[in-house]
């Protein structure tokens, strides 16, 4: 009921629906562009609406009093940015102690426009041994959801590509904001 509820709420802001899941029981999703705070409460109707089993990677500042309590009860682990040790293994490893999981992360990892995308999210579905799913808010044609998925290869440039090429033509709300699909040359 709720979750009928939720899709009805996007429905009703004008947005379309995208559910095209993976045909896995785990996965990685990627979440991009993220240009706006409206991206996560969207972006969480979207997930809990679907019914999708998921968990998400969010910076360490995010899950202080008051608001903590209310980031984990939805999902979410704290990162801290300048500890890293080990994180795309612990991550990996959290993913394969699941029994259906979808970790969701942002690679741009922040609303302002970078350089390069971060690229953990590939490492830690590599490691795990699953797919990638790609998830956009594409405001400029109101569409949102997890739209399609590939399993990495293991050469992160022509998976890049891919990734590239399925987000080209998606517009974040602030796409001045919007950092381009590429990672530091490798």
């Amino acid at each position: 009921m709720i979750r009928r509820f939720l899709l009805w709420v996007l429905k009703i802001f004008r947005w379309k629906v995208v559910i095209n899941l993976p045909d896995a029981k785990r996965y990685v999703v990627i979440a991009a562009p993220h240009t706006s705070n409206w991206d996560f409460p969207l972006g969480l109707c979207y997930i809990l609406g679907a019914g999708i089993p998921f968990r998400y990677m969010g910076k360490d500042s995010l899950f202080k009093w008051p608001q903590k309590y209310l980031f984990k009860w939805f999902g979410g682990f704290p990162v801290d940015r300048n500890n890293k040790t080990k994180l795309t293994t612990r991550m990996a490893n959290f993913i394969n102690s699941q029994d259906k999981i979808a970790l969701a992360l942002a690679p741009e990892g922040t609303r302002s426009k970078l350089e390069y995308w971060r690229t953990g999210f590939y490492y830690i579905a590599l490691e795990a041994n699953v797919p990638i799913a790609m998830a956009a808010l594409n405001y400029g044609k109101r569409e949102l959801g997890i739209m399609e998925s590939f399993i990495p290869t293991g050469d992160i440039n022509a998976d890049m590509k891919i990734i590239q090429n399925f987000y080209k033509d998606i517009k974040g709300k602030y796409p001045e904001k919007q950092s381009p699909v590429k990672i530091k040359p490798q």
